[in-house]
């Protein structure tokens, strides 16, 4: 994936516009600060969300962070590969946040609200002169 492509959230999330349907993960660097996850919660599907908001919590042995949502709009879609499901008991694979944050780790999809934009989200040159204070 090309990754200037994407525009960042300062909380380290990514957003993929692909027409009015923008694609969410976290970047490499929040995985690297993580380290392994162990467990994943995600919005439901029909969920209105903020920009800004809290939407989710991903846990590691390391730590918890939440995952917020970088734009406005209606989940649509869970990345249900990533999550547990108790109704037949197969275990998340959250191995693929890890091994491929950009692509097989994404983790939900978002209809944008009317006139919502991704312009408020950091390039990817701004957001590897934010991270790269760390």
């Amino acid at each position: 994936m090309d990754l200037t492509a994407l525009r960042y959230a300062a909380s380290h999330e990514w957003a993929k516009l692909d027409a009015d349907l923008v694609t969410v993960g976290i970047t490499k660097f929040a995985v690297e600060q993580l380290t392994e996850p162990t467990f994943l919660d995600l919005p439901k599907v029909g969920k209105d969300v903020k920009v800004g908001q809290e939407v989710g919590v991903i846990e590691s042995v390391k730590s918890t962070s939440g995952i917020n949502s970088p734009v406005a709009g209606v989940v649509v879609a869970v990345n249900t590969s990533l999550v547990d499901d108790p109704a037949t008991k197969r275990r998340g694979n959250l191995a693929l946040v890890n091994d491929d944050p950009y692509g097989a780790g994404w983790m939900f999809q978002v209809q944008l609200a009317p006139g919502a934009t991704l312009d408020h989200l950091l390039t990817h040159e701004q957001y590897e002169k934010q991270i790269a204070g760390h």
